[in-house]
């Protein structure tokens, strides 16, 4: 049974940094594109950074572009993303989500809360 279990969320400054985990179960990360989504309060959700099944290939939203890494743990069956330079619009809950190509929606986790404020 597939199973993705996000942890780590909280509150942060801006300017500030926090790592959020994603936890897989029920499959090998190291074979399936790996994705970061977020919804805000009153917002559609946006795809924050996505990781191909090898690897090779990443992706980010516009927004998070040079501030947000996707980091894969293989050994772990564990997807960070590593926020930097946190601002106020980068508060939402964070999903995990997992597929046969990046950004890829196969299975989601429930999500963690990130929220940015002074």
């Amino acid at each position: 049974q597939v199973q993705l279990v996000e942890s780590g969320g909280g509150l942060a400054q801006p300017g500030g940094s926090l790592r959020i985990s994603c936890a897989a179960s029920g499959f090998s990360v190291e074979h399936y594109s790996m994705s970061w989504f977020r919804q805000a309060p009153g917002n559609e959700r946006e795809g924050v950074a996505c990781s191909s099944g090898n690897g090779d290939f990443t992706d980010y939203g516009g927004s998070v572009k040079g501030r947000f890494a996707i980091i894969r743990d293989n050994a772990k069956n564990t997807v960070y993303l590593q926020m930097n330079n946190l601002k106020d619009t980068d508060s939402a809950v964070y999903y995990c989500a997992t597929g046969e190509s990046c950004w890829g929606t196969e299975y989601w986790g429930k999500g963690t809360l990130v929220s940015v404020s002074s």
